[in-house]
């Protein structure tokens, strides 16, 4: 029996073989199309140098709709719509204040904060008060009695201890998303929150925030990392001291916002989709060019450069420039729910919304036998840089279609080291963005994309 099989291994062996090679060389095509012809840095140019930050419910949002739409047709979709959603609408106000008080006469300057987003504002006369540093809600809960009619600042820094700084984030982000809330619970007056950050500056960054009606609303502030050490050190050995701080944000009316989408038809199974995108809106100190202008020039870049290249994709590619992702997930909700609703057959969904910087793996959420699927392609993404396919996860917008419908899902995985530099502060702007490594991103979202689309999962 085993001399008849022989053959028959060899032959599949051979295949396979066979389809490795077509595939790399069609791979290659596509990396040569992108990295000579690729739009995906003007693009970004545009986006953020005519546009700038593009928080929802701006005149700036309904800005990078627009670009959005017009980049989509000249990119050769064959398609292009927009999806309704209600968004929050957030505004910032004029700039914050934050000082250190004191009795001393030494000259102490202005701290550097900003208001996390979907923060309420002070009073108009600002709030004066003694500050409480916690290192922790644990030791929150410690001081629970010495928390009312102060300023609750949260000084918990960024694990460095994580290679993958994504997981530093996670490990901190808690105390931005829920500190106002756990404090008013006690009686604060207000929050500091050290922002989310490895970076050695003192630029702010600002993030989304959310309250627990159960307790006050009160204002909450991130502050830069050197100014969160000063304070913390000066009212250790200041007994005076007290801060100043003004906020003037507030959150007014739900108004309509959009998903932007631009398809290629399947030629095979029109009806069966693969998504791919990033979110078109980001914070408003910043152009958003890491987070997420580089995730949504790189998705237009796959479709143009499958145009270019005269690539029939057998599934519909979606290109979704979602809307609302930082202070509200709306457009990732409504792009799922209307996928439900509508009893949608989705393949896969695909994010970008980790920074341009250069790609080293995907995260990937799906069954053990679709992982293994992937898994099989891995030595075809290794000459472009990509290696590592071992996380879980997916981008927070994908991540709605996962939960409603199942839909597997993966996240490019960039480089992290320098992305919590710049993460939601004003530093996030389009000279911060490497033109060959947004391009070698997309380069391997394209590969992803076409390998499942070719083979299925």
């Amino acid at each position: 029996m085993k001399k008849y099989l022989l053959p028959i291994f060899f032959v599949c062996s051979l295949s396979i073989a066979h389809g490795q090679q077509q595939d790399s060389l069609l791979l290659r095509r596509l990396a040569t199309e992108m990295l000579t012809n690729s739009t995906a840095y003007e693009n970004l140019r545009t986006l953020t140098k005519q546009i700038g930050g593009r928080l929802a419910g701006s005149p700036q949002m309904l800005k990078a709709e627009k670009w959005g739409e017009q980049a989509l047709k000249e990119a050769g979709a064959d398609k292009v719509y927009l999806q309704a959603c209600q968004v929050p609408h957030w505004v910032r106000g004029a700039k914050e204040e934050a000082r250190i008080i004191s009795n001393r006469r030494d000259f102490i300057p202005p701290l550097q904060v900003l208001a996390l987003g979907n923060s309420v504002g002070s009073d108009p006369k600002g709030i004066t008060a003694p500050v409480l540093e916690v290192a922790s809600f644990d030791d929150l809960e410690a001081k629970k009695d010495q928390v009312k009619g102060k300023i609750v600042f949260y000084n918990y820094a960024f694990n460095p201890t994580f290679i993958k700084t994504f997981y530093s984030y996670g490990d901190a982000v808690k105390y931005r998303g829920q500190g106002a809330s756990r404090a008013a619970k006690y009686g604060a007056l207000a929050v500091i929150v050290r922002s989310m950050t490895h970076s050695t500056g003192n630029l702010p960054h600002t993030g989304a925030m959310s309250y627990n009606d159960s307790f006050p609303r009160i204002p909450a502030l991130a502050i830069g990392l050197q100014d969160a050490d000063r304070l913390s050190t000066r009212i250790k050995t200041d007994p005076s001291a007290k801060v100043f701080l003004r906020s003037n944000s507030k959150m007014l009316p739900d108004v309509t916002g959009h998903n932007v989408i631009g398809e290629i038809t399947g030629s095979e199974f029109p009806d069966k989709i693969i998504t791919v995108g990033g979110h078109l809106d980001s914070w408003d100190v910043c152009e958003g060019a890491h987070d997420d202008g580089a995730g949504c020039v790189q998705s237009i870049e796959i479709l143009r450069a499958f145009k270019a290249l005269g690539i029939k994709p057998r599934h519909t590619i979606r290109v979704v420039l979602f809307a609302n992702e930082e202070n509200g997930t709306r457009g990732g909700k409504q792009y799922a729910a209307l996928a439900k609703a509508n009893k949608e057959q989705h393949v896969f969904a695909l994010e970008s919304d980790a920074g341009g910087f250069t790609p080293r793996g995907f995260s990937l959420t799906m069954s053990p036998e679709q992982r293994a699927k992937v898994l099989s392609w891995q030595s075809l993404f290794l000459p472009y840089g990509v290696y590592d396919f071992s996380e879980e996860g997916g981008g927070v917008d994908v991540g709605q279609l996962h939960a409603a419908i199942g839909t597997p899902m993966g996240e490019l995985l960039p480089d992290s080291q320098r992305y919590f530099d710049i993460h939601h502060a004003a530093s996030d702007v389009f000279e911060a963005v490497n033109k060959r490594e947004l391009e070698l991103g997309a380069v391997n979202m394209g590969a992803l994309i076409y390998l499942i689309d070719r083979y299925g999962l």
